[in-house]
């Protein structure tokens, strides 16, 4: 069974880095992420972490919905603030690293591998903010700048637990949850050390220091994809990676063309 969320155990898992944060598990929230924006317009410090056991009113990418039903999900928000000069172009990236190396150092409860250097469980990562498991979405990142201060940035993150019993058919399709079971404070002990370094890293070098990691689990590397917007029509290449910016790189007609526009959903596509 899975451990419920703990302060206590928590605290525990982080070890010496517990120092660094400030966190609180509440039962039930409208949005971690609109929580934490509140608390950081009042002048919450950097590490404040929000994490709820249900979500009635979460938002993801393009306004969706995320709902968190008890146990469903593991669904928190951290405040960040960056010191001035600090860009957020790639942040929703780097985030994804962070996310993917802390669920290899877990093993997210999968079957362990028989090398004991290699992980146990190997996310993918999709541009911008999808975190993929053999394909289906596993969960998802939604940054958002806190108002007023532009060197601040709200970053939510949600992973499938379990899938409800009772989902539409196109969605059960394309969705997936961590496999096995496993104490969520020593996944979101994990998580959030990895934030801590690979915030640092951003920090430190922008995304460019962290563009090999991502790369190396592009889930569409080399791959024929379809960029899908609600205000034009499907376009469809090859994708090439992405930039030290974080743009995705699309090869139209053997031109490379940056896509930076976080409004536009990428699909797989049959090969031309």
């Amino acid at each position: 069974m899975t451990l419920a969320l703990d302060a206590t155990r928590l605290v525990a898992a982080l070890g010496p880095a517990s120092c660094r944060f400030d966190i609180e598990v509440l039962p039930r929230c409208d949005s971690t992420n609109s929580v934490v924006l509140g608390r950081a317009e009042a002048g919450a410090p950097s590490g404040t972490v929000v994490v709820a056991e249900e979500q009635t009113a979460g938002r993801g990418r393009r306004g969706r919905a995320w709902i968190a039903a008890p146990g469903d999900s593991l669904t928190f928000s951290l405040l960040w603030r960056f010191t001035p000069g600090t860009l957020p172009m790639g942040l929703s990236l780097a985030v994804g690293v962070a996310v993917a190396r802390a669920l290899e150092k877990v093993g997210a409860g999968d079957t362990p591998q028989t090398t004991s250097s290699a992980p146990s469980f190997c996310a993918a990562l999709k541009w911008p903010n999808d975190i993929l498991l053999q394909g289906k979405k596993l969960g998802g990142i939604l940054i958002e700048l806190v108002p007023g201060t532009p060197h601040a940035a709200v970053i939510g993150i949600g992973l499938n637990l379990r899938l409800p019993a009772v989902l539409p058919l196109d969605v059960r399709a394309t969705a997936t949850a961590l496999p096995g079971a496993m104490d969520n404070n020593t996944l979101l002990a994990a998580l959030l050390t990895e934030l801590r370094s690979v915030l640092s890293q951003f920090a430190a070098g922008g995304f460019g220091a962290l563009r090999a990691d991502w790369l190396a689990r592009h889930a569409f590397q080399d791959a024929p994809v379809a960029l899908l917007s609600d205000f034009s029509p499907p376009r469809h290449g090859i994708c090439r990676g992405v930039d030290s910016d974080g743009a995705l790189l699309l090869e139209v007609n053997g031109r490379i063309e940056r896509i930076l526009s976080g409004e536009i959903s990428l699909r797989a596509a049959a090969p031309v």
